[in-house]
């Protein structure tokens, strides 16, 4: 098998090396021999599965400083020159603060039974603080957000925490690397449970916080842009982990009995495979990165401590560079019993898979998260990689992911809350997205062949609704159903031709059989060729509305064209 080292300026793909592997328990549990990589399996979910789409406040919203709203640490860093691609910012975005009714009326079309969405914390408390002010024109737009979507029949999921935090709290305590925001985002997460909690029965505390952690406190790729490397990703995580636990506690306490709903986490989950199934060294490597990557919050959550092999590596790393305690935090007694077991559902955001070997990374070189976890990782490069330069399809990854966490977890419930895959903007716009209906028919064949495994996979959210804003990377990525010309000031949406195969996969709650399922593409596409004309014509018009224009500063700038 040609493998493909990854070896990109991003530390998260830096080749990491190894010491001795040590022995993991999920190793026993899991059988790594079996490769589970069969034909396409033709059947439907059971009853009451619920499909959606997800997105992100910061993302999606725009509006960045109207309505009362206080600055979040994005707003901050992506106002810096050379933090984000093409130096683009969310300022505007899809404006979803004002089409909001408009987006939904999307998803009733295409019968959704959830949105997935993202409450930003400086919108309702501008300073971070529940005591110092809350914006209750923040909180109307979100009842109202909210209230529309239950009048479509539409159940809201809504995340508490999706990477904005109040620039106020980083400023004046550092964010994330001071245990007081424990009890700021608990107040937060209170306020949104006394509001909105009478109509919201799912709630999720933190979205992915692996890249909250590592990308905004380790490398500096995202907002706050620290790099504290070897401590900074650690800390973050660690008051992450209780800030969970604590806004749990206080739902089970003060709110469940009343409005009986549940609180979960959604946790970032890419599979790593061994290179070599039959080499113990390398079955090691890719539970270490699996243990590194997903285990480091979900077995707190579930178990109330850290895996054990991070401990081990972290520990002995940090002696031998001559540290008197680990780089990794500790959970006392009292804190391991608080937090374990606060995860009513376990949301698993997944994307992709990495081939994963052991690499002898030596401790005199610098500490770092992707140095402590002494393995590398590699591609195939006949992975399919239509978008995002991480971003590879490999459908038989998800199916051994979900069966990974039912065996490691005791077979929680389990929502997806992000699946998808982007593609580049490459100079031509082409709404007939032939790979990203690709990649939902094998991803979701995969979940479904998971369930029939026996996983407790209760619905499905497809990453995403819109084309959005995507971090550092700007407006050159494009993850949306639906297309989004942001150089147009008005936003419209088209829809590209995964919309309407998304929606037979709704409608028929799976592939029914071949027949009727290899007539969707077909279909898809022909109603996508509709949509480029109506974009195309739209641009033309936009063009000779900017030259009678001439001299009016641009709305936005331009990084596509038909």
């Amino acid at each position: 098998m040609l493998l493909q080292w990854i070896l990109r300026p991003c530390p998260v793909f830096v080749l990491a090396l190894c010491v001795l592997a040590l022995c993991v328990s999920a190793s026993e549990d899991f059988d790594w021999t079996k490769n589970q990589r069969g034909s396409f399996f033709y059947g439907t979910f059971p009853t009451g599965f619920s499909w959606g789409a997800g997105s992100s406040a910061y993302q999606t919203e725009g509006a960045w400083d109207k309505d009362g709203k206080g600055m979040s640490i994005w707003d901050v860093f992506s106002h810096q020159k050379g933090k984000i691609f093409l130096n683009d910012t969310a300022d505007h975005s899809c404006e979803g603060y004002y089409k909001f009714k408009e987006d939904i009326a999307l998803m009733k079309d295409m019968k959704f039974n959830h949105y997935r969405f993202s409450i930003s914390w400086p919108r309702i408390l501008p300073n971070g603080i529940k005591n110092d002010h809350i914006n209750e024109k923040g909180i109307k737009y979100y009842d109202n957000l909210i209230n529309t979507l239950l009048d479509n029949n539409i159940t809201p999921i809504v995340t508490l925490y999706h990477w904005d935090l109040p620039q106020v709290l980083e400023e004046k305590y550092g964010g994330w690397q001071n245990v007081s925001m424990v009890n700021y985002f608990n107040d937060f997460a209170n306020l949104c449970f006394e509001r909105f909690g009478n109509r919201v029965k799912y709630w999720i505390t933190f979205n992915n916080p692996w890249s909250s952690a590592v990308e905004g406190y380790e490398t500096g790729e995202h907002a706050p842009g620290l790099k504290l490397r070897g401590t900074g990703a650690y800390k973050a995580a660690h008051h992450m982990i209780k800030a969970h636990a604590k806004v749990w506690h206080t739902y089970d306490t003060q709110w469940r009995s009343k409005q009986r709903g549940m609180v979960g986490i959604s946790l970032s989950a890419d599979w790593g495979e061994p290179v070599d199934v039959t080499n113990q060294r390398d079955i090691e490597a890719a539970e270490r990165y699996v243990q590194f990557y997903l285990g480091w919050f979900a077995t707190p959550v579930f178990n109330g401590d850290y895996p054990q092999v991070m401990k081990d590596y972290i520990g002995r790393k940090s002696a031998q560079q001559g540290l008197g305690t680990s780089r990794l935090p500790v959970f006392s007694t009292q804190e391991k019993s608080y937090i374990k077991g606060t995860c009513d559902f376990l949301g698993i955001g997944h994307f992709t898979t990495r081939y994963v070997t052991q690499k002898n990374y030596p401790p005199g070189r610098g500490s770092s998260y992707f140095t402590d976890r002494d393995l590398a990782e590699l591609v195939d490069p006949r992975w399919p990689d239509p978008g995002s330069e991480w971003l590879y399809s490999v459908p038989w990854g998800f199916r051994r992911m979900l069966n990974f966490v039912r065996s490691q977890y005791g077979n929680p419930m389990i929502y997806v809350t992000e699946n998808g895959v982007s593609e580049k903007m490459r100079g031509c716009t082409d709404l007939c997205d032939d790979w990203r209906m690709q990649y939902f028919k094998e991803y979701i064949n995969e979940m479904l062949k998971a369930v029939k495994d026996g996983v407790n996979v209760k619905g499905y959210t497809a990453w995403s609704l819109l084309d959005k804003f995507e971090w550092d990377e700007g407006y050159s990525e494009r993850f949306g159903l639906y297309y989004v010309d942001f150089r147009n000031k008005n936003k419209p949406r088209y829809p590209k031709a995964s919309v309407q195969y998304y929606k037979r996969i709704i409608s028929s709650n799976g592939f029914p059989n071949q027949r009727e399922v290899e007539s969707w593409k077909r279909k898809a596409t022909e109603t996508c060729s509709s949509s480029n004309q109506l974009l195309a014509a739209a641009r033309r018009k936009s063009q000779q509305e900017n030259k009678e224009q001439a001299g009016m500063p641009k709305v936005w700038p331009v990084h596509d064209e038909v």
